[in-house]
């Protein structure tokens, strides 16, 4: 048996990467349980971003990649050329990017390597004890919320894909999260959908609304505590299109007890992205790569990867942005994409 190794250099790499890894399952990392889902949830001190860098020099030929997760920021940043990839969601934002929609001023040069499976909606729920019905109703009434929705730690409110969507939805609908408070209203910042705090509220009265995405941690929740589901339709639902939102049908979700079907803003979808330019034969390399790891990648739907969903352009995995073409290559080739 022939024994393989990498050379010195590339097993500290390597090495290295592996580790960074490792770190999200050591003392750093700490536990918790989702009750609406059932699972552990892991949070860690070493936060959410690993600045990671893998840079070849040994010839004119060499490599250079580097790789982020974000949103608005890293997406500018692959446009920029300033980073190599970047693992994003949901696939809205990409959609706007490529377009030079929402909250970018132009279009940028991008492509997918992959979409991974996600599914969720941003959704606005009220208390149905509000007799509101639409968004709009809203603004008539000039009525005085008592709404949970996003905190943005850092930066801007409109860098953040879930709060740049609920304020354009409200303005689609003609008012604002500031109107809301001068009407009478309060608002509860929680810095993700399942904080404690949000459950907590929901349940004893001290909300009447929420208007967020990851409804898998409070959705039904809500539903069981007299909350229902406002649709977004009419021209809110015609100008949010227009900058590449889809629609999504609440059904999908597989709550209990709902009365009715709503409509509202698709937010599904995990894409990889990259340069227009980058090489062919790096693309496909990246996608010989997630093939390779396929079974050591974390999944947001809690089933095993399906190479073939990555490029399938489903409900799971929507994609309105093309292929980088090393992408589609390696993906026709291994039988994926038909």
């Amino acid at each position: 048996m022939t024994i393989k190794r990498y050379s010195a250099g590339i097993q500290r790499a390597k090495g290295l990467l592996e580790l960074a890894a490792s770190l999200y399952d050591t003392s750093l990392s700490s536990q918790t349980r989702r009750a609406a889902e059932g699972v552990l949830q892991t949070d860690s001190r070493v936060g959410t971003a690993l600045r990671l860098s893998v840079t070849a020099r040994t010839s004119d030929h060499g490599v250079s990649f580097s790789c982020a997760t974000g949103g608005v920021r890293e997406i500018v940043a692959v446009a920029r050329g300033e980073i190599s990839l970047a693992w994003v969601n949901p696939s809205v934002l990409l959609t706007m990017a490529y377009r030079g929609k929402g909250p970018f001023r132009k279009r940028h040069p991008l492509r997918a390597i992959a979409v991974f499976p996600s599914h969720d909606v941003v959704a606005f729920a009220v208390h149905e004890s509000t007799g509101i019905t639409s968004l709009t109703q809203i603004k008539k009434e000039r009525f005085p919320l008592k709404l949970s929705t996003r905190r943005v730690v850092h930066g801007d409110p409109k860098e953040n894909s879930t709060m740049f969507t609920v304020m354009a939805a409200l303005r689609c609908a003609g008012f604002t999260l500031a109107d809301v408070q001068k009407w009478g209203g309060k608002i509860q910042l929680t810095t993700r959908p399942s904080h404690p705090l949000r459950r907590a509220t929901i349940a004893n009265g001290a909300i009447n609304a929420i208007f967020d995405e990851g409804l898998k941690s409070w959705g039904q929740t809500a539903i069981d505590n007299g909350f229902r589901y406002l649709p977004v339709d009419g021209m809110v639902l015609k100008t949010l299109a227009t900058m590449g939102y889809r629609t999504a049908m609440m059904s999908k979700l597989g709550f209990r007890g709902m009365s009715e079907d709503v409509s509202t803003l698709d937010f599904s979808g995990w894409p990889m992205i990259v340069r227009a330019d980058i090489p062919d034969d790096v693309a496909y390399a990246l996608c010989e790569a997630i093939e390779k790891r396929k079974d050591l990648i974390p999944t947001d739907n809690y089933k095993p990867l399906d190479i073939a969903q990555l490029c399938a352009n489903d409900e799971e995995a929507p994609d309105d942005v093309p292929l980088h073409p090393g992408a589609k290559r390696f993906y026709r080739e291994r039988g994926y994409l038909k």
